[in-house]
């Protein structure tokens, strides 16, 4: 098993700072200066960084405050050759043969460069937005019933499914997708599990200490040996890499210094109403506050002060970062999906730094071993330099 890397699209804007701007503070008024905005040069620019550096695939979020991922990436894999796009999308608003059939186009548009993160949700205000009112394990009994019509539909022949929230009689994707998009899917919840168990090909946990990562780890490999299926795994995590451990430290402490109490106490108080056990387990490392945010050597909680979703950092030299990588590797994680701030140059950190020593120790594959030997052949200039 190698490590498979894949970066994230900020396509709901992106920045040196930690601040959520679109969930925290007005969108009235016009952007705020030092925030870049998700346009396409600019994604552009990350998604060939990516692939130039070596990474499979890039996720994109959901929600009200991003650009639509389906179109976006759609748009993006014109500006790219191999790079895949790991597509963020919340079951239960559309019709699930109808997303059956938007994954087989997407395929032979991007001739096989589909992945599929499914996102149920744990925000009842968020899905209210959308037109969706079911509680919160109602919302992950409707995924275990849509990706049931998924792969029934994408067999190419008429399907029948009848359950509480779908009525489907002879659904039908008239040419399945080549390949089947794998599903990442992630969910911390007892509602989640049996759901991940049955239909996920990679589970997908937020960064939280090695230790729990491995009880989660046991807990869906025993889940899913019941449904008699094999289940891979990943993470989600930001990265902080420089040359020296002090360099990548210093930069998480001006994180931390252009965040005042009040935005912090904004951002703990929304987050704090939020249904998703994930992220009480989240807000659980750091309790709010800014003292002992290293939680685990090198895993740093600093980025769940204000930011919702994955809170947690890998900050250190190269070889550091490499190294936890490494030890939720021996836990059995696969994939590493990872991002930083800003995205443009936090990947060439990442690729430059982190890649190359991964690759001397064995733990990536083709695809990251030859960008670690484009990288080492060919001098890449960012702003802020190496």
């Amino acid at each position: 098993m190698t490590v498979r890397l894949h970066w994230f699209l900020p396509t709901g804007g992106d920045g040196r700072t930690l601040v959520d701007r679109h969930a925290y503070g007005s969108n009235q008024g016009g952007r705020p200066s030092g925030v870049r905005p998700p346009d396409i040069d600019y994604l552009a620019q990350i998604a060939k960084a990516a692939e130039q550096l070596g990474f499979e695939a890039v996720l994109t979020p959901t929600g009200t405050w991003c650009e639509d991922a389906w179109l976006t990436t759609v748009a993006l894999a014109q500006h790219t050759q191999r790079l895949k796009f790991l597509v963020a999308f919340r079951p239960g608003l559309i019709s699930p043969t109808l997303a059956a059939q938007m994954a087989a186009t997407y395929q032979r548009v991007t001739r096989g460069r589909l992945l599929l993160n499914i996102v149920t949700g744990g925000d009842s205000a968020e899905q209210r937005r959308f037109g969706d009112h079911l509680d919160h394990d109602q919302r992950y009994a409707r995924t275990d019933e849509f990706l049931s019509v998924v792969r029934g539909v994408w067999r190419g022949e008429p399907y029948d499914f009848h359950g509480a929230h779908y009525q489907v009689d002879g659904g039908l994707t008239a040419l399945p997708p080549e390949p089947v998009p794998q599903l990442f899917f992630g969910g911390s919840s007892p509602a989640a599990g049996p759901v991940a168990a049955r239909h996920a090909d990679v589970y997908l946990t937020w960064g939280e200490p090695p230790a729990q990562v491995k009880e989660k780890i046991d807990w869906i490999r025993s889940l899913a040996e019941r449904e008699g299926r094999t289940v891979r795994f990943g993470i989600r995590l930001h990265t902080i890499s420089r040359d020296s451990s002090a360099e990548a430290w210093s930069t998480a402490d001006r994180l931390l210094d252009d965040l005042d109490a009040d935005t912090v106490a904004a951002a703990q108080a929304a987050l704090g109403r939020s249904e998703s056990v994930g992220q009480r387990r989240m807000l659980a490392l750091h309790g709010g506050s800014r003292s002992a945010l290293e939680i685990h050597p090198n895993l740093w909680a600093g980025v769940g002060l204000v930011r919702g979703g994955a809170g947690t950092a890998l900050v250190g030299s190269h070889a550091e970062v490499a190294d936890r990588i490494e030890e939720y590797h021996a836990l059995g994680v696969e994939h590493f999906v990872l991002s930083g701030y800003p995205h443009l140059e936090e990947a060439y950190w990442f690729g430059e730094g982190v890649i190359p020593v991964l690759a001397s120790r064995g733990l990536i594959g083709d695809v990251g071993a030859a960008a670690s030997e484009a990288v080492a052949g060919v001098p890449l200039l960012v702003a802020g330099g190496r």
